[in-house]
């Protein structure tokens, strides 16, 4: 199997104490949630992800995945199977004896919502007064017990011009990462008016920018904004993320969503159900689903076909969805125009005959760990092409892990 997920990230509950203005899931019964699934479910499919990805990276969110009544015996049972345990949190419950439990349970890591600086826009936009307040003091108390976190930020067109401050109040806050995600109307938040195109190719060169500024601090990453590596290329050639190992959208490639229900999709954007994990098995879903083929060889259609940034990008496809109900059309909320010359002279880099690995250098890549090998080959096969170079060596990888810091 070619592709493998890496990244999971599961609705475990509708639950949820805040009504938020974007949710996507549609979230806020604080009763029983709609559809939740039993412990033992539950446990079955963590087996199942175990099977297909046994080191992935599983994310526990919701809702408020706190809220569950379930969820320590959740994170712990994950624990166990060898994943890494990550919980997406609004970080209103965060206190001392919880943090403490989660931490006994595994958890390795918190992502925490915060889209201001002060209280006022992020209580209303998360629709709870005093949210800020309980957010705050919760990222204190994870940087007190040590458990690594990262803020998580939505942009709309109210906050937008508020991401510097945003991202310098994380780091003082002692977060590992910020992390600024792209609205894709779907769910409560499709009727929200989105920053526009313009707004948007302004905050991602902000956060090229933003990247080198707290590089060795901080890692800044843009979110559910594939256009970012575009921008990279031009603005700052030596950013981590053209060294070898990253590209894109990976929806559908190292990537899935469970929803509470146990529907899969490709990401949580992405509304299009590809199964059902109480009816089929997650191998088969993996394997067999024709969005995730299609996803995996993607045929793109109008900008994004002619792009000579479509290797490294391949705009949203979430966007390009929900603009046109079409899975491969162009990102509606990219402004860039394709250089034709350019992606003619890329393609007749890419029609030329494979760029072979030496016996070391082959051997090199199969110590990779198995969910990242993809995205690493395909990243070193295109330094080497744009290099002019004419085999990858070890000392091609060792040069690039040097320079992405590994």
């Amino acid at each position: 199997m070619d592709f493998i997920p890496f990244l999971i990230s599961w609705n475990i509950t509708k639950k949820c104490n805040l009504k938020c203005s974007h949710c996507y899931l549609d979230a806020s019964e604080l009763t029983e949630g709609k559809g939740e699934l039993p412990t033992s479910d539950a446990k079955r499919i963590i087996d199942e992800i175990a099977c297909l990805c046994p080191q992935a990276m599983l994310i526990f969110t919701g809702g408020e995945p706190l809220l569950r009544n379930d969820c320590m015996e959740l994170f712990s049972y994950a624990t166990d199977k060898g994943m890494m345990v990550v919980v997406g949190t609004n970080g209103t419950f965060l206190n001392e004896p919880t943090v403490e439990e989660m931490m006994r349970c595994g958890v390795k890591g918190v992502g925490i919502s915060l889209d201001s600086v002060g209280p006022a826009y992020h209580d209303k936009f998360r629709g709870l007064s005093g949210a800020w307040e309980k957010t705050t003091a919760g990222m204190d108390v994870l940087r007190k017990h040590g458990l690594d976190f990262q803020v998580q930020v939505t942009v709309t067109k109210d906050n937008y011009s508020e991401i510097p401050d945003i991202i310098a109040f994380a780091y003082k806050k002692g977060a590992r990462a910020a992390n600024i995600f792209f609205l894709v109307c779907t769910g409560r938040g499709q009727n929200m008016t989105d920053i526009n195109p313009s707004q948007y190719e302004e905050t991602l060169a902000y956060l090229v920018k933003a990247e080198k500024e707290y590089e060795g601090k901080m890692m800044v990453r843009a979110r559910c904004a594939p256009h970012f590596l575009r921008i990279a290329h031009k603005l700052n050639p030596d950013s981590q993320l053209l060294k070898g190992a990253t590209s894109g959208c990976i929806a559908g490639t190292g990537y899935f969503r469970i929803t509470p229900e146990g529907d899969v999709t490709p990401c949580p954007y992405m509304p299009t159900k590809v199964g059902n994990l109480m009816d089929t098995s997650l191998s088969d879903i993996w394997i067999r689903s024709p969005v995730f083929q299609s996803l995996r060889n993607p045929s793109y259609e109008g900008r994004c076909k002619d792009c000579e940034f479509n290797e490294v990008c391949g705009g949203c496809r979430a966007r390009a969805l929900a603009a046109a109900d079409n899975l491969m059309g162009e990102d509606p909320w990219c402004e860039y125009e394709p250089d034709k010359n350019r992606q003619e002279a890329r393609g007749e880099r890419q029609e030329a005959k494979e760029i072979p690995w030496t016996k070391e250098a082959s051997e090199r890549l199969s110590k990779v760990p198995f969910f990242l090998r993809g995205m690493v080959k395909k990243g070193v096969e295109r330094y080497t092409r744009e290099k002019g170079l004419k085999e990858i060596t070890p000392d091609i990888m060792a040069e690039l892990r040097k320079r992405a810091g590994r």
